[in-house]
């Protein structure tokens, strides 16, 4: 009885030893990085706006000044025209590149003879600057709305494809024979074995999509269009109007990390095992 008391004690005593040791320890990491993130977006926001105000206003703007042309162009209702345009553009063309990108992918990884019958065209597409086709883009489509979602669907693409056909071919060929035993159908491997085995392979090519997509928006609407975010930029460059030329490249990098988080969101939620093992 002595023994299993003094047993008890030493259990206990050990169980608030750690729990004080975890009481003084460091705090979360993940809490401690949105203080230091917070902190270095401060000090860059402050010494832009001491640095920016010594500047000749046609070569660099700062925080306030592109703080007050964007209230502007809100007020105007250019900007959200503008962002609207964009986002029409941006979403269509990566949702037609995203279904397009993972039906090919899978298909390039499960079947070697369409691996074999395309490897070289994806290859030789992937390795050229697309942004050289902008010229041939415009002879086909013109300047208008087509040619926009065109470019954006071309530049995303490649990032999907690859990506899910990569994650078609690292499944492990011990499910597939596994499957193939149990005389399931090739639609059962697909669906029971192949698609969660690729998943996180596909959110990952989404994920690079969504900022190739982005990138395709805005050389689109350099080139073959006069509306749009990347319009704007081009109109208040050429104006000299470097404080309002800032507000729609500030819009489009706040516009790649909301996508990019709602992606990954996404992600964690249809692959919830993924971020579980990173953890």
């Amino acid at each position: 009885m002595v023994d299993k008391s003094s047993g008890e004690a030493a259990a206990a005593a050990q169980q608030a030893g750690k729990e004080a040791i975890e009481e003084i320890g460091p705090a979360p990491r993940s809490k401690r990085a949105r203080w230091i993130r917070l902190a270095s977006i401060v000090v860059v926001l402050i010494g832009w706006e001491i640095v920016g105000r010594q500047i000749n206003p046609l070569f660099m703007s700062h925080p306030l000044a592109i703080l007050a042309s964007a209230l502007r162009l809100i007020a105007t209702g250019e900007l959200q025209a503008a962002l609207l345009e964009s986002l029409r553009t941006l979403l269509i063309g990566f949702a037609a590149a995203s279904a397009f990108g993972i039906c090919v992918g899978l298909a390039i990884g499960r079947y070697e003879t369409v691996d074999a019958a395309t490897d070289w065209i994806i290859n030789a597409l992937y390795a050229t600057p697309l942004i050289a086709i902008v010229p041939l883009v415009t002879l086909w489509f013109g300047v208008g709305f087509q040619a926009k979602v065109f470019i954006v669907f071309i530049l995303t693409l490649f990032p999907v494809l690859i990506n899910t056909s990569a994650g078609v071919r690292n499944v492990p060929a011990q499910l597939i024979e596994l499957g193939n035993a149990f005389a399931a159908t090739e639609r059962q491997i697909f669906a029971k074995i192949i698609l969660p085995a690729a998943l996180p392979y596909m959110m990952t090519g989404l994920r690079l999509g969504i900022g190739r997509a982005i990138i395709g928006m805005v050389v689109a609407e350099f080139f073959t269009a006069i509306t749009g975010l990347g319009a704007m930029i081009v109109k208040y460059g050429n104006q000299y109007d470097t404080a309002a030329m800032f507000v729609p490249i500030f819009v489009l990098m706040l516009l790649g990390i909301m996508l990019s988080a709602s992606v990954r969101r996404v992600e964690d939620w249809i692959a919830p095992w993924k971020s579980a093992q990173e953890d």
